[in-house]
């Protein structure tokens, strides 16, 4: 594998602990052990089978967690940190044949980078949820991010180079819709501040 389709596979990964941290690792877990994926030095360990077992126990727990009323929440607060550390570590993972210091780099900048953005997607999508379905829709929300996690996973394994196309269209679409909502703020603040000055 050559270093670019391993750091591209890397970040599709990570891209995917923004939806579930461990169904990625779990993805990693049993492709290293069974042959099919070739990890970085240091990394062994993702594919032994006490890993698989751990992080498949993870998993489930994690999954059975996010369709829990107001359980949900706590998980996306610990969710956050511990998407952009696996994004962290499941990017460090996939990169080889580069520099340690550079493979680090790129794999807190990339992996914890993307996952910290496709986590915070997430957050605001429960919150809108809860907002507006009392909570009623964050089961439908929680699936849809298990089978994005998943979607995630299998095509970065298979398609990294597509996978990453996809990636970067949706973090451009994701940053004008931010933009679009930092100004809608401002606007808004503008016109309590004049209808306040009115006011007095």
């Amino acid at each position: 594998m050559d270093i670019l389709t391993s750091v591209l596979l890397g970040v599709g990964l990570s891209a995917a602990c923004g939806f579930r941290v461990f169904v990625p690792i779990l993805f990693i877990s049993v492709g290293a052990a069974s042959g099919h994926l070739a990890l970085a030095p240091g990394f062994a360990w993702l594919g032994t089978y006490p890993a698989i077992i751990t992080f498949g126990v993870a998993t489930l727990l994690e999954i059975a967690g996010y369709y829990i009323p107001w359980f949900d929440h706590l998980l996306d607060t610990l969710s956050t940190p511990a998407s952009i550390l696996a994004g962290t570590v499941v990017a460090a993972a996939m990169i080889t044949k580069v520099d340690p210091m550079l493979k680090w780099t790129l794999a807190i900048i990339a992996g914890g980078g993307v996952a910290g953005l496709v986590q915070g997607a997430t957050v605001v999508a429960r919150g809108t949820s809860t907002a507006t379905t009392a909570g009623l829709g964050n089961p439908i929300l929680a699936t849809i991010e298990l089978a994005g996690s998943i979607l995630t996973s299998l095509m970065a394994l298979l398609l990294p180079w597509l996978t990453a196309a996809l990636l970067l269209v949706c973090v451009i679409l994701f940053r004008k819709k931010l933009l679009k909502a930092g100004r809608l703020v401002r606007s808004n603040e503008r016109c309590r501040e004049d209808s306040e000055k009115r006011g007095s």
